[in-house]
Formats: structure tokens, sequence, C-alpha cells
């Protein structure tokens, strides 16, 4: 969903033209965009409380002041601007792969940080990684097909640029954090007018998609 690191340039992060839209958020570092008949959109797995919640709990208590308008996640796809006309078959696109793939567990164990490359601290995967990383793969072919400015890396961002103390002790309070859950699926995300990513759609591991608690049409 959100990209935690700064893109190598506006072409790389699959904006483009959109710029010089009416609307422009600027949301992990990317222009986030809605344009008349443009979304922007992300794809991430969820998640699940009591975990999720938690984990967006501590961001906020860092200061980020992006924890409230990010959902706790691991993105698979990061902010993409599309065309509203290509949303079917971005939909018809995303229930495919959720087809072919099944729940897998992950584990997140302690911390890290893509520092000095970027200013992210976020709790690490010690099990399910290459589970992201198949999915991943597959979402981001297709409709959704585009390049990358860093290789795929799953992880669970909990503070983003910030002062170096702050990223420090962010750093230091998770060092010892751990949870468990299986991945059940992955769900479609989009940027709202306030800036706030909302689940639109869940789509689960071999079955079919459901429209998300609260999403939007």
């Amino acid at each position: 969903m959100v990209a935690d690191r700064e893109p190598r340039d506006a072409a790389a992060a699959g904006q483009g033209e959109a710029r010089s839209a009416a609307h422009t958020t600027m949301v992990g570092g990317i222009p986030a965009v809605s344009a008349p008949g443009r979304r922007a959109i992300g794809v991430a797995i969820p998640i699940p409380d009591p975990h999720g919640s938690y984990l967006q709990a501590r961001r906020a208590s860092f200061g980020d002041p992006l924890a409230h308008a990010i959902p706790t996640h691991i993105t698979l796809l990061p902010p993409t601007e599309v065309d509203e006309a290509a949303l079917d078959g971005i939909h018809a696109h995303l229930l495919r792969v959720a087809h072919t793939e099944r729940a897998f567990p992950i584990r997140l164990r302690g911390s890290g940080t893509f520092r000095p490359v970027s200013p992210v601290v976020f709790v690490a995967l010690a099990e399910g990684i290459g589970g992201c990383e198949r999915v991943q793969e597959k979402v981001l072919s297709g409709p959704l097909a585009r390049p990358l400015p860093f290789p795929y890396h799953p992880h669970v961002t909990i503070a983003h640029h910030l002062p170096d103390d702050v990223m420090d002790r962010a750093f230091k309070e998770l060092a010892g954090y751990g949870a468990d859950f299986h991945a059940w699926g992955f769900s479609l995300y989009e940027h709202g007018l306030d800036g706030v990513w909302r689940r639109h759609c869940d789509y689960i591991f071999g079955d079919g998609a459901v429209p998300a608690p609260g999403s939007i049409t």
C-alpha cells in the first residue's frame, strides 16, 4: 500500500503526469492523487487485530502523522494511480490471484530499519516472507504490472520520517515484539480525499472477494 522508502523518481513510483491533477496528497513520500476518472489504490495484507490496532497505536505514540491514515499492513502493491475504467479488470485480476493461493503463517519478530538509505523503522517478518513474495509477484502482473523503486522486502512500518531519536526509540521498544497469525488473503485499499487509506475489498485465498468492513464504492 504505502511505500515507506523514497522512490528514485516519480516515474519509478508509477505517478507520471499525475502531479498536475487537481488533488495531491503526499503519503509516505509518494503523491497519492485523486483526479476526475482516476483512483489511487494499493494492495496489502492487513495485520489482524489485536496486532494491527496495537501496532497502529504504537506508531501513533511515536508521533508519526501517518499513523491514523494508514491501517497496519504488509504492502503488496504500493500507491498506484489507475483509471476508474480499469477497476473491473483489476478486480478480476486480484480474484484470479487469490484463487491460486492458500493461507500461510506469518510470524512477526523484532524490529528492523532501512536507515540510512531511508528513514523507516519496521517490525520484521521471521516467517511468511516467501509467501508474501510469491503473492506480491502475482499481484504485480497483468493490469497492475509496474516497476518498483526498491527490491521488495515485506515488513510492517512502525515509524517513518521522524527525528532520529524517535526512530531509535521505536527500534528499541519494538525489538522484543512478536505476533503470530495466518495471512487469509489480501485487501484492495483506496486513498481518500481526506488522506486516509481505506479497505475497499477483501480477497480471500482460495475463495472469493467480499466488501471490506466500512468500504467505499
